[in-house]
């Protein structure tokens, strides 16, 4: 009796907790990022690596960005290409100056992204969950908001 209400207890654990939207896993801080905070939002979305020097040379240029960004419903993310976790992304985002968020887990499945094999990449994702635009190589602020700007016009 006792192990059957463990098992009913379980899936309805379960059930309730696949209710909840898909978390983003953590930061580069270790801080969990709650899908309540991703959701419903325009996202502009950065890969990058140590190793890539049009990376270090966007990467102020995206946290001017994510500045701009922070009282709208916009929100800018990053992504290690080489998929660096704990300690050693957390490293590699404070040597190269980076400010904005950095996901640990590549949400790529989640947008159903494909793999780029250059870098950087950055994607633009509405606030259904909709990829729409892939922006190859050095981005700019200015750039990358006149994108957001023409594509929540024609939202």
């Amino acid at each position: 009796m006792t192990r059957r209400l463990a098992a009913a207890l379980a899936i309805i654990g379960t059930l309730m907790l696949g209710g909840c939207g898909n978390d983003y896993g953590i930061d580069q801080n270790g801080h969990k990022v709650a899908a309540e905070h991703l959701d419903k939002q325009w996202l502009v979305l950065n890969y990058w690596a140590e190793w890539c020097g049009p990376c270090r040379t966007e990467i102020p240029e995206l946290n001017g960005l994510a500045e701009q960004l922070k009282d709208k419903k916009i929100g800018v993310f990053g992504v290690n290409f080489d998929n660096v976790q704990g300690d050693d992304l957390k490293s590699a985002t404070e040597k190269l100056g980076i400010k904005f968020t950095v996901l640990a887990q590549d949400p790529a499945d989640l947008f159903d992204l494909p793999r780029s094999e250059a870098l950087p990449v950055t994607y633009i994702i509405d606030n259904k969950g909709k990829v729409r635009e892939q922006l190859m190589g050095e981005q700019t602020a200015a750039g990358v908001m006149a994108k957001l700007e023409a594509l929540q016009a024609k939202n």
